[in-house]
């Protein structure tokens, strides 16, 4: 059998009390006073306590009714306070918004982005975790997340934040002097390359070509292995060898010269940056915020 609602009865109890009798209460409440009655009645046999004293004149408390609502009293105005809260963050942008983003994406998107945001939508909260990995957002609590296009599930949201990508080989001026050019994607065997271990699946990425219409892929050799984008380009700056990185990772290494675009006839495009999230969080005040934030910022 199954335990009673420990909460039913107590809205006309309350009513009661601080209408101070059963007409008043029903008017509050919608209802007749007759149901009233039978509410706080049911009550009052429930918890074996009588809790109003009723007589031709007024309604009162008795002992034991001063003293339940003593203690139910401040709890329920705690619990409307609550809903209304609740209630009003499924129309007003607020809460704590959590992200999870790739290295490359902080400089690109998420230090403009959250620098307006703070600025518009001061409710908002934010906590970013700085991850490469492949996160499963619901697991770790996320609200969305930003991959690379070709990363992102298919089950998911997903809104562009950048244009696409040209993959690129890059080197530094002082490594590219002294180890020369490569000319095509095979004579990568006769360089030093910094690769890329995924974090996830502990597999090494396999530099991806393309030479008249057909996919190739690279093993190049290389003694620097990392799992984390930003020292591949650190790295290659110090001219430790050759890395592989998207374009838009670099842009600022490649406009100051330090460092060098190579092989660029034979390297692929892919789509670029993407907020990705679960179609049923799509509506989140906060949500959608940051997403016309970072529309309004990056003009993707």
């Amino acid at each position: 059998m199954n335990a009673p609602d420990p909460f039913t009865g107590l809205s006309a109890f309350l009513a009661v009390a601080e209408a101070g009798g059963f007409t008043g209460a029903a008017a509050r409440l919608g209802v007749s006073p007759a149901a009233v009655s039978q509410a706080v009645k049911a009550l009052e046999a429930r918890i074996g306590a009588l809790l109003f004293v009723r007589t031709t004149r007024r309604v009162g408390l008795t002992e034991a009714g001063a003293a339940l609502l003593a203690r139910v009293g401040p709890a329920a105005t705690e619990i409307v306070s609550a809903i209304e809260e609740v209630g009003a963050m499924g129309s007003v942008p607020a809460g704590l918004l959590r992200l999870t983003v790739p290295r490359m994406a902080v400089p690109l998107i998420v230090e403009p982005v959250v620098a307006a945001l703070r600025r518009s939508h001061p409710r908002i909260a934010i906590e970013i975790a700085v991850e490469d990995a492949t996160v499963d957002l619901a697991a770790r609590g996320y609200d969305a997340g930003i991959r690379i296009g070709e990363y992102v599930e298919l089950d998911m949201v997903a809104v562009r934040l950048t244009r696409d990508i040209a993959w690129t080989v890059v080197g530094s001026p002082a490594y590219l002097d002294a180890r020369g050019r490569p000319e095509r994607p095979e004579d990568l065997t006769r360089h030093e390359a910094i690769r890329y271990r995924f974090p996830t699946s502990g597999v090494i990425y396999r530099w991806e070509f393309e030479r008249d219409g057909r996919a190739l892929t690279v093993d190049p050799p290389g003694s620097l292995i990392v799992n984390d984008g930003g020292l591949l380009s650190s790295f290659a700056r110090a001219g430790l060898g050759l890395t592989y990185l998207p374009d838009i990772a670099v842009e600022a290494d490649l406009a100051a010269g330090l460092l060098h675009k190579v092989l660029e006839p034979f390297l692929p495009q892919t789509p670029g940056l993407f907020l990705y999230f679960p179609r049923r969080a799509q509506d989140q005040p906060k949500l959608r915020a940051f997403i016309d934030v970072a529309r309004s910022v990056l003009k993707p």
